[in-house]
């Protein structure tokens, strides 16, 4: 095992696409090779031959509280088809965890090609996103109703997604998004550059991505990026499908607009955005949910490196004093009972020899971290133990947050946007 040399950039990321049985356009290649930070990449080696690898980027989180915390951002794993069940993985997992916690990393996340995986490595689901799919001839989609009398109109223009200028507004309406959900992602410079990959290999028969604008007055108060791909039927009749890479609008009115062009879009019969945020408006103000078909998918998975530094990071939104005794065979480090005092306006969490209040594993920390998983479901599944009787219940109001945790920044290749 070792760290990725300065010239082995190309058989690292061969051994990723053959891990995951894919080719990629030269583009897209290309970009990962900017965005890739080499001394946070790690091989394995047999014979010479690279077997392994795994990457981490560097990022900033928004937690409960809206405040950004360092979060390593784990992508890039693999293991060769004929090495696999020998141990691989587990190193790799192991070596990155113990490098994190000597660079002084609070967290770590990451999106899971196969779910079972990261379970056993102290990562938690701790973000789900909506998966739509929209039958937009049979819904109609409604007005806020509570708008402001005087807020002024707004005002749509299709735009080159491309374009310099356009991409500049889009990315500083992003991040004004940011500090108000859990879980979502600062977009440092270059990763502005990975939602607009649209190669036509990735098209499926879509038309080049596209960009609607929404202003009001001069000032951008939303954005879509969306491709379509018009199919005929028989009898001569256009069925064609309006794919929402993403979405984005400082308020309800900006949001219903937008939403609403897409519906209408010419020669479509079907919307489909497969990631949305679960308390997504949408399905508040077209006719009939029904015809949305919400399908609820994991997203986000947390892995609490040092938990009295990411415990006291977020707020919390009921004042809570309790004492959690955290299990954690992977980091010895967190491996005990931290007392946690903290309300909506910051938070102290230290180790303490005092009874515990709640007994749980590194991974349900993790799922409970961002506030979109409750520690009372947890318990349910027998994840989370109440040791003390009301602590639960009190613990559960105190990690909740609203609204719902989400991650629409992609950093993992399975997730990368494909029309």
């Amino acid at each position: 095992m070792r760290a990725l040399s300065a010239d082995g950039w190309a058989e690292f990321y061969s051994a990723v696409l053959g891990a995951f049985h894919e080719t990629e356009p030269a583009e897209a290649t290309a970009l990962w090779h900017e965005l890739a930070e080499p001394r946070q990449c790690v091989v394995v080696q047999d014979h010479g031959a690279v077997i392994g690898t795994t990457a981490v980027f560097s990022f900033r989180m928004t937690v409960p509280g809206g405040r950004p915390v360092n979060t390593a951002g784990v992508s890039l794993v693999s293991v060769r088809p004929d090495r696999r069940r020998r141990g691989v993985l587990s190193s790799l997992m192991r070596h990155q965890l113990d490098s994190l916690q000597r660079q002084g990393e609070p967290l770590a996340v990451l999106t899971a090609s196969e779910a079972p995986i990261y379970g056993r490595f102290g990562y938690g689901l701790a973000a789900r996103q909506l998966s739509l799919d929209i039958a937009s001839r049979r819904i109609r989609i409604s007005e806020p109703p509570l708008l402001d009398d005087g807020t002024a109109p707004v005002r749509l223009m299709v735009a080159d997604p491309y374009d310099a200028r356009v991409l500049a507004a889009c990315e500083q309406l992003y991040a004004r998004q940011v500090p108000l959900r859990p879980g979502m992602l600062e977009r440092s410079p270059g990763w502005e550059r990975l939602p607009l990959l649209d190669p036509p290999a990735w098209r499926g028969g879509a038309a080049p991505l596209k960009c609607v604008l929404a202003h009001r007055d001069s000032e951008l108060v939303g954005y879509a990026r969306y491709g379509v791909r018009v199919e005929w039927s028989r009898t001569n009749t256009a069925e064609g499908t309006v794919r929402v890479r993403d979405i984005e609008a400082d308020d309800p009115g900006a949001r219903a607009a937008l939403w609403r062009f897409l519906l209408e879009t010419d020669l479509t019969s079907r919307v489909t955005a497969p990631n949305r945020p679960v308390d997504e408006p949408l399905l508040h103000l077209v006719s009939d949910a029904r015809h949305c078909t919400p399908t609820v998918l994991d997203s986000l998975y947390v892995r609490v490196i040092d938990v009295p530094v990411a415990l006291a990071a977020r707020t919390y939104s009921a004042p809570l004093d309790l004492v959690i005794e955290v299990d954690d065979d992977l980091a010895p480090w967190n491996r005990a009972r931290w007392r946690l005092s903290g309300d909506a306006t910051g938070a102290v969490c230290t180790r303490t020899g005092n009874t515990p209040d709640l007994s749980l594993s590194a991974a349900a920390l993790g799922s409970s971290y961002l506030g979109g998983l409750t520690l009372t479901e947890l318990a349910g599944a027998g994840r989370v133990r109440e040791v003390q009787p009301g602590a639960l219940a009190a613990a559960t109001t105190a990690f909740a947050s609203t609204p719902a945790p989400w991650l629409p920044h992609a950093f993992c290749r399975s997730l990368l946007p494909r029309v």
